[in-house]
Formats: structure tokens, C-alpha cells, sequence
């Protein structure tokens, strides 16, 4: 993700791998990289999210269990900070980001049940009462159930709500508004590094319920497309050191 203060410094001041890999990009080809540069930083201009939201959206993307992007991490905290977010808003976020693992099960149990059937093969039968779910009872409550999630109940509902007592612990501590959490779920699903559409389509609709616009879902959106600069931050001055070793290598530099 580009550093944030790219998006309202003179580039004389900016630091950080974007910075980096701009100036460098640029030697090479510098229309393109003044392209990629407006499109990436739009979010940071366009003014329709406050620049805290901004900075907490990409915390979110770079932290992601689907993407676990340190240095982004770093920087968006850092910035995250400097736009006034709070300790507990941040850890938060990271809770967020946790617990979005929680998608290998969406995705495996139902498949698991499914082919389980085909195969004639059946779950072993529990003995004595069902166990009490208290975690997964707040979930319903606060309206964070989860359709998808039925399946996995099915097979294991004490695991499930071993892990929902996680969950639940995020989303009743009111630390975040309710929009912002969908905005923030929205950018969990929707980045490239994890493409979860039926996470997506439900987090826009809630988002869209609690008053969101458009507008704003679409700059989510922007933000996790944003993220592709990653690949100029890794590679471009991997590239330009590699140049560097091979042309002298080519001059016989360094040869005994």
C-alpha cells in the first residue's frame, strides 16, 4: 500500500517503500508511474471517507490473516495514530483481522457435509444433551449470526462456540460504530488476497442498511485495489538491485 503521508506531502519528504519504489519506477517509466501514483492515492483526495477511516480500512487490508503485510501494518497503524484512532480502535482491527480464518469453515463445512452424504458416510452421534452454546446465542443476539456458519455448527457446536466467544468479544464491545464495522468487513472480503464473495455481498448490504453510501462502499473498495502497489513495493527495487549486479557482472565486475 502506498505510505500514507505519499498521499499529502511533497515527494521530497515522503519515506517509506512506495516512496522507494515510485522514485525508482519512475527512472524507468515515469508516465506510468505517475498514472498508478493518481490512481492509488485517489482515496487518500477524494475526500469522501475522513482520513481516519482511510488509514484504519488499509490497517485492516495489510493485517488481514489473508495477507499479514508487515510493513503495511506498520505504517497504517502509524498513520492510523496520527489521524487521532485510538489504541482500542486498533486493536480491534486486529481481533478483526484474526478472526476472519473463520472462512476455511464457511467455505470446507458445507462441502464436507455435502460430500459426506454422497459418500454415505455420517457424523458419529453425540451422546447426551446438546451442549450449551452460550457465544453462539450472543452472536445471534447481536445480529452477527451468520447463515454460513450452520454447517460447521452442525458438526461441531462446541468448537464453534469456542471461537464465536472470540468473535462476540469483538463486536459487543461497541468500540467501533456498526457502519464502520461493515465498511472494515467489506475490505476483509473484498481484498484480492481473499475474494470471499459471499462475505462481501453480506457486509454491503448491512453496510448499505446502516446508512452507508455508494460512495463510500466504493472507496472500500478502491482501497483494497490500492494494495496491488504492493507489488511495485516488493519488486521494483528488487529489480533495480538485480540490474545493478547484472551489468556487472556483464563488465566482469567483482571477477577474480
Amino acid at each position: 500500500m502506498p505510505h500514507t503521508s505519499a498521499q499529502v506531502e511533497p515527494a521530497s519528504e515522503t519515506t517509506g517503500p512506495w516512496s522507494h519504489a515510485l522514485e525508482q519506477l519512475r527512472l524507468g517509466d515515469a508516465a506510468w508511474a505517475d498514472a498508478c501514483e493518481r490512481m492509488s492515492t485517489n482515496p487518500w483526495r477524494s475526500g469522501v471517507l475522513p482520513r481516519k477511516t482511510v488509514e484504519l480500512i488499509s490497517l485492516a487490508i495489510n493485517a488481514a490473516a489473508t495477507n499479514l503485510n508487515a510493513d503495511g501494518t506498520r505504517r497504517h497503524i502509524h498513520s492510523a495514530l496520527a489521524a487521532g484512532a485510538s489504541r482500542d480502535e486498533i486493536l480491534t482491527i486486529v481481533k478483526m483481522a484474526s478472526v476472519l480464518s473463520i472462512h476455511s469453515c464457511s467455505l470446507g463445512a458445507p462441502i464436507l457435509l455435502e460430500e459426506a452424504r454422497a459418500a454415505g458416510v455420517q457424523p458419529a452421534p453425540r451422546e447426551g444433551p446438546a451442549p450449551p452454546t452460550p457465544a453462539c446465542d450472543r452472536m445471534r443476539e447481536l445480529g452477527q449470526w451468520n447463515e454460513a456458519w450452520n454447517p460447521f455448527f452442525e458438526l461441531d457446536p462446541v468448537w464453534t462456540d469456542e471461537f464465536m466467544a472470540v468473535g462476540a468479544a469483538i463486536y459487543a464491545s461497541g468500540v467501533l460504530e456498526p457502519k464502520l464495522v461493515e465498511l472494515l468487513s467489506i475490505a476483509f472480503d473484498a481484498s484480492f488476497t481473499h475474494m470471499y464473495a459471499p462475505g462481501t455481498r453480506r457486509h454491503i448490504k448491512a453496510a448499505l442498511r446502516l446508512g452507508a453510501t455508494v460512495e463510500e462502499i466504493m472507496e472500500v473498495l478502491k482501497l483494497c485495489v490500492a494494495q496491488g502497489v504492493q507489488a511495485c513495493n516488493l519488486a521494483i527495487p528488487i529489480m533495480a538491485e538485480e540490474l545493478v549486479l547484472s551489468s556487472s557482472e556483464r563488465r566482469g565486475i567483482g571477477q577474480p
